[in-house]
């Protein structure tokens, strides 16, 4: 059972903005650090971002300056909006929530064409 939905994810040129949303249950959410992780093909699912319970973020290098994650409270979702899209973030984006239970999402391709 898929408990993490994620949605939002497409193909957008170089330089395009998508925005990623993950819908939670309410007691997975409001337990959890929410996080967005990304799997290129032939490479390792790397960190993303994430955000805290108490709203506090962590990025990785690669994406700090251009991506932004926040978490919607009274939605119990998390979004992660990505701008200034490089061809290298090309990948599938799966939504995550941890750390004592881990959850999934089923991911969601991002493509960014040159």
């Amino acid at each position: 059972q898929v408990l993490l939905v994620e949605s939002g994810g497409g193909l957008v040129q170089a330089g395009g903005s998508l925005r990623l949303s993950c819908a939670a249950p309410v007691n997975i959410f409001s337990a959890n650090t929410m996080g967005w992780y990304r799997q290129a093909p032939g490479k390792q699912r790397e960190l993303v971002a994430r955000i805290s319970i108490g709203g506090i973020t962590d990025y990785a290098d690669s994406v700090k300056g251009r991506f932004t994650i926040s978490r919607d409270n009274a939605k119990n979702t998390v979004y992660l909006q990505m701008n200034s899209l490089k061809p290298e973030d090309t990948a599938v984006y799966y939504c995550n929530a941890g750390p004592l239970t881990v959850y999934w999402g089923q991911g969601t391709q991002v493509t960014v064409s040159s």
